[in-house]
């Protein structure tokens, strides 16, 4: 019998493949398919960008209601109908022909994303294991830190043997054969949702609403969406400023590939190790990790022979700061606002997240300058993770001041 504190392995290991197949066939296949769609539909690069721009709107505006019917114990029905919806969503995908229909089937797999990502995951989690949902989120990214290793090159291996349009259809059979069932079989017995008051009506929309008034629930927001930007801004620029540094070609495409890698390092370390330190100093010191690899990055420039180095410090840094951040992020409401509304207080932010990501690439873009490249970029990427930092150190300063000293 499964001891009631752990989480189920075996839950957590299937449910963590579908992440894989659904981050890498969907936010990691955008790149892919972008140039020969716009060769096909005859598109400008500022028109084939606001498909994705307007599938993360929705997946924000979509993000509040799934939360919220996760929480009501329909788990099963939510992330299966994702895999459903994200799988018709790439067929169609592979028969658009106009620029209407591009634009609809993103903010269809928009939707799917809302479904089964992230944040759908780990409230399901969370409900199922309420004792050790950190670990059991730990676990999760290993595999999700990984799509990008496999899907990139996976997707660009099928568009080159069969073509943009019948690639999108393999990817949807992963959806369909794969994610669908494995939603469905694995998330059957839901925990109950929280029962009604005396008046009939649902205690938990009075008790949400305090939360969502509440300072560590503002704080922790604010953590989030700036560290959210910080990190959706860089990834799209990173070949362009590493070429602007001068560094050698070979060294331009190794880095960004080897991000993904150092993430899932960092998730390891923090597997094994965490239990042998204080949780909420690391999720203190982990953020800073975010910061401190942007200074290296901006130092770069300045190491001359040493450059390569300095770069590789901010690969270390970053990769295994952004690593460790996502379990912080998807931690940090349950650990100090409220565990049993983590769904819903996630899901409020996701506008304003959607935003955030949508806008970050864009501005960092307009912050680019002939004279000075992306410097006024990354910097202000600094000062947006340092005032992160700062919320959330402020937040659990005063999500640990008011809990009960033990006698």
């Amino acid at each position: 019998m499964q001891d009631p504190v752990s989480h189920d392995r075996r839950l957590v290991g299937w449910l963590s493949l579908a992440q894989l197949i659904s981050w890498g066939s969907i936010f990691y296949m955008f790149a892919l398919v972008m140039a020969p769609v716009e060769r096909e539909l005859g598109l400008s690069r500022a028109e084939s960008s606001l498909a994705f721009s307007l599938a993360l709107l929705v997946e924000g505006f979509m993000a509040y209601p799934v939360g919220r019917w996760i929480e009501r114990g329909h788990e099963r029905a939510v992330m299966t109908g994702g895999s459903v919806l994200a799988g018709v969503c790439l067929v169609l995908h592979g028969f658009v022909t106009d620029v209407i229909g591009f634009y609809a089937v993103w903010a269809g797999l928009g939707a799917a994303m809302a479904a089964v990502l992230y944040s759908p995951v780990f409230a399901v989690v969370t409900r199922r294991f309420p004792h050790d949902f950190r670990r059991a989120i730990i676990t999760m990214t290993f595999l999700g830190g990984l799509a990008s290793t496999v899907f990139i090159p996976l997707t660009a291996w099928l568009i080159t043997a069969w073509g943009w349009r019948h690639a999108l259809t393999g990817l949807a059979a992963l959806h369909l054969l794969v994610c669908a069932p494995l939603h469905a079989f694995t998330l059957r017995g839901a925990p109950r949702p929280v029962p009604h008051d005396a008046s009939g009506s649902a205690a938990m929309p009075q008790n949400l609403s305090r939360h969502l008034r509440s300072a560590p629930f503002l704080l922790i927001g604010v953590f989030v969406i700036l560290m959210m930007a910080v990190t959706v801004a860089l990834p799209a620029h990173m070949v362009s400023l590493l070429r602007e540094n001068g560094l050698r070609e070979a060294w331009v495409i190794a880095i960004p590939a080897s991000i993904g890698l150092i993430q899932v390092l960092g998730r390891l370390l923090l597997y094994f190790f965490e239990q042998h330190f204080d949780l909420h100093l690391a999720n203190r010191l982990i953020p800073c990790l975010i910061p401190l690899g942007l200074l290296a990055l901006l130092a770069a420039p300045l190491a001359a022979e040493g450059q390569v180095a300095v770069v590789l410090l901010f690969v270390l840094l970053y990769g295994m700061g952004n690593g460790m951040l996502t379990i912080v992020k998807g931690t940090a409401m349950a650990q100090y606002v409220n565990r049993e509304h983590m769904a819903s207080l996630n899901g409020a932010l996701g506008v304003p997240l959607a935003l955030a990501r949508a806008a970050a690439p864009y501005l960092l873009g307009v912050l680019w300058t002939q004279q000075s490249g992306y410097t006024h970029g990354v910097w202000l990427l600094l000062a947006l993770s340092l005032v992160g930092v700062a919320a959330l150190m402020r937040a659990q300063r005063i999500a640990l001041a008011r809990r009960p000293q033990p006698a």
